[in-house]
């Protein structure tokens, strides 16, 4: 009996636990699984700082938006013969009668006929102008500063690379001169002619003739008149760019005055064809305009012998932009220098400077003329000329002899008026046209309700 238990005790402690086989299919499984989770919590995790990041910035760093571009309306000019009167009616206590066109012309002589000029006064002139072009102006009080015109042009490059046959990267580049119009904050931003950068890859500002070359990028483009507004981050630009001598955002001025026609304009920018030339002139008309769809454009021409391809601006003596420089459609002036008037362009820079889309209606028109209103009885409006296909005005039920005489409670007496404002409101919005229809001999009004639709900028 004690043999047996004694063989008992030593079977159960010669007994061995075998571990449970190895389930590789189940091992692969969790492996796949848990790498599976590891993806998937990782793309979470990405996906969760890429959105919470720019929010979380944001409030530590605040940045600050862009000022909204806009441009102060046209303020109304003075004749020379009212400036010519003003000292004199300063003077007395009383209102002074207004001069005679005969007192006027006497006082212009007798101005004239004091003055010796010779080619000393000649050269001085030319010198005087030189000086508003490169050096800029501060009084002797440090109140009053005026930017060198030269301080508000810049030139863009656009960049293309191209492969050649031995696998060799080339670079070839384009240029045009840019107007420094405005500052928002953030950017400077910078009207040029985009016609020869059309096909870049890259937009440069060239502020040292190759060596500073700082990026900039399209904001908005206008197809009509193939203008664009490009902008520049103010922190790349050179710490020194606001000082003395540095850049500055150029005045634009008044192209809607009566007297400009024999005013004196320097024209900047490539006006000869080449980036830095210079052409001096005077206005020899603005009777000229072109018009499209919702536009019509003042078209200034001057004496200035230029390129067929000038680009630039056109300054007054007072250092403001009056116009923009196209080549028009003139024919028979190929080499003067043409211009659009700023006041028309100016509602167009603000659109592009804010990435803001046009208001569309579609109508094409003309001035009713004084002949016209009077013996055809025609209201005073925008005639409408033509149509474009499905535009909001053709689908309304506008048609071409119609006569837009307000839009919403703003009377209409031109097609500029019409234009410039159209050009003041935002597109989808519901707008009342008030339309003159001839019907048999007579005028009719009538009432359109009609949604703006939108021209977008590219």
């Amino acid at each position: 009996m004690p043999d047996k238990e004694q063989n008992t005790q030593s079977d159960f402690m010669i007994e061995k636990i075998k571990t449970r086989p190895l389930n590789r299919r189940k091992l692969i499984r969790r492996t796949i699984l848990t790498a599976s989770m590891a993806v998937i919590f990782g793309l979470i995790a990405c996906v969760t700082f890429l959105v919470l990041e720019p929010i979380i910035s944001n409030w530590l760093y605040p940045e600050e938006e862009p000022r909204v571009v806009i441009f102060p309306e046209d303020q109304e000019e003075m004749s020379p013969e009212e400036m010519l009167a003003e000292p004199a009616a300063t003077e007395s206590p009383s209102p002074a009668p207004e001069p005679e066109e005969e007192q006027i012309q006497e006082q212009i002589q007798e101005i004239l006929s004091g003055a010796s000029l010779g080619l000393e006064n000649y050269a001085q002139l030319y010198i005087a102008l030189q000086d508003i072009i490169n050096n800029p102006y501060l009084s002797e009080d440090g109140e009053e500063y005026r930017a060198s015109l030269s301080q508000h042009m810049v030139t863009v490059r656009g960049v293309t690379s191209n492969i050649d046959w031995f696998e060799n990267v080339q670079e070839s580049s384009n240029q045009t001169s840019g107007l420094i119009v405005a500052d928002n904050g953030r950017e400077l931003l910078i009207l040029v002619d985009y016609t020869p950068l059309e096909d870049a890859e890259n937009l440069v500002l060239d502020l040292n003739e190759g060596n500073d070359l700082i990026d900039v990028y399209r904001k908005g483009l206008d197809e009509d008149t193939n203008l664009a507004v490009l902008a520049a981050s103010k922190d790349n630009l050179p710490p020194d760019w606001m000082e003395w001598d540095g850049l500055a955002v150029a005045s634009l001025g008044s192209s809607n005055s009566n007297f400009l026609t024999g005013m004196p304009v320097i024209a900047m920018g490539s006006p000869m064809g080449v980036s830095g030339s210079v052409g001096y002139g005077i206005l020899t008309s603005d009777g000229l305009s072109l018009t499209g769809p919702d536009r019509k454009y003042k078209l200034l021409t001057t004496d200035i012998d230029g390129s067929r391809n000038a680009e630039g601006v056109l300054f007054n003596l007072q250092g403001q932009v009056i116009g923009i420089i196209t080549d028009g459609e003139a024919e028979d002036m190929e080499n003067l220098i043409r211009a659009y008037g700023i006041t028309e362009i100016k509602r167009v820079i603000e659109k592009l400077s804010n990435e803001e889309s046009f208001p569309y209606l579609g109508i094409t028109g003309a001035d009713v003329t004084g002949y016209a209103h009077r013996d055809l009885k025609v209201p005073y409006g925008a005639y409408v000329t033509e149509l474009e296909m499905d535009s909001p005005a053709m689908l309304a039920g506008i048609q071409v002899g119609d006569v837009v005489t307000a839009i919403d409670d703003t009377s209409i007496q031109s097609f500029a008026g019409y234009c410039t404002q159209l050009m003041q409101m935002t597109p989808g919005r519901q707008v009342e046209l008030t339309v003159s229809r001839q019907v048999q001999e007579e005028y009719k009004e009538m009432r359109f309700s009609i949604q703006l639709g939108e021209r977008r900028v590219n």
